[in-house]
């Protein structure tokens, strides 16, 4: 087993145990590229659904410079094998609210960083 599995097995251990009351189902969107047909002026590409399960958590405070991150940017960090696609920026991304976890809100992702071992997304998102 590698470092990854490792990790990600601990991690979704986790998930299931310590974590469960924080961690939320996810659901993200974007349109695919696809061929464009210049006679019917469409695209070929149409909209494409993935899903996840991750923690929401907001920055902290001295992480804020008010130009990449703002302050009501939320980190949603998941599992790289539970995202059943790859999350980029442009996305939108359909998560609990922090504060009323009965209703979802749709956050714009703003950047996406892999860790060094491939085993977690960390998405800044942005309502």
């Amino acid at each position: 087993m590698g470092l990854r599995d490792e990790i990600q097995a601990e991690l979704a251990e986790a998930f299931d145990d310590d974590l469960a009351d924080a961690v939320s189902a996810f659901t993200g969107n974007y349109i695919a590229p696809g061929e464009w047909d210049p006679v019917e002026e469409v695209s070929t590409g149409g909209p494409m659904t993935y899903t996840g399960r991750g923690v929401l958590a907001k920055y902290e405070t001295k992480r804020i410079d008010n130009i990449n991150i703002l302050s009501g940017d939320l980190q949603l960090i998941a599992l790289t094998n539970e995202v059943t696609d790859r999350p980029a920026e442009g996305h939108a991304i359909t998560a609990p609210d922090l504060a009323d976890r009965t209703k979802s809100i749709s956050y714009l992702v703003k950047g996406v960083q892999v860790d060094p071992a491939s085993a977690t997304y960390q998405i800044q998102l942005r309502k």
